[in-house]
């Protein structure tokens, strides 16, 4: 999945020399965190973030509140240099950024201008997307052995049933190389005929354990 393929093209901004005040207004009014700033060029110099705002702008416990504080310059809070992100990056590389920097937003920037933004919440979404768990479905959790060819002799026994797979993840196994967890979200509401033929074909079912529980009742 590509960064274009999530990002918000509408994206609210200023110019370095607009008021702080300005920037505090669109915040509120448009309910949210960051405000890239861009030159007359439209390209990124800096961002504002809601906390810069906030924290530039005077207490109300304060007595000798100094309202001029809101009016100066925009340029004076934000954080510059900018990381910014390409509409071609892929969403997974990218989420490695918001994991490993922190951030909260990256701009999105093509030709040395601003075309969108990519924020947490976006990432989130797109999560969600990822892993099938925005429709009504069941996770199967497999361990294999970590060969070619593995996740194709295991979907086609999903196949075999003509069960729908609505995502496939991969994740590492502890910390045996030897072995993968392949989790599957399939759309059925008994996963368990598949499960069974998982099991005949002596692959490892971590999840469900219904059946296991199932035996020891019995």
């Amino acid at each position: 999945m590509l960064v274009q393929e999530i990002m918000k093209t509408k994206v609210i901004t200023l110019p370095p020399d607009a008021q702080i005040v300005r920037a505090l207004q669109l915040l509120n009014e448009h309910h949210i965190r960051h405000i890239p700033i861009v030159d007359a060029n439209n390209a990124v110099i800096g961002i504002v973030s809601d906390r810069d705002v906030r924290d530039a702008s005077p207490s109300i416990f304060n007595e000798n509140v100094d309202a001029d504080e809101l009016k100066n310059p925009i340029r004076t809070i934000m954080s510059h240099p900018v990381v910014t992100i390409h509409p071609l990056d892929f969403v997974e590389e990218i989420a490695a950024i918001f994991y490993e920097e922190e951030f909260a937003c990256l701009p999105v920037v093509s030709e040395d201008k601003l075309v969108g933004i990519v924020t947490e919440k976006d990432m989130l979404h797109t999560l969600i997307q990822l892993t099938g768990t925005h429709v009504q479905s069941s996770q199967i959790e497999i361990k294999v052995p970590d060969v070619i060819g593995i996740l194709a002799k295991v979907t086609a026994i999903f196949g075999k049933r003509k069960v729908k797979i609505t995502s496939v993840l991969i994740y590492p196994y502890k910390d045996d190389p030897k072995y993968k967890i392949l989790v599957f979200r399939i759309q059925t509401m008994n996963p368990l005929p598949t499960i069974q033929d998982l099991r005949a074909e002596n692959y490892e079912v971590l999840w469900p354990n219904v059946m296991e529980h199932n035996n020891e009742k019995m």
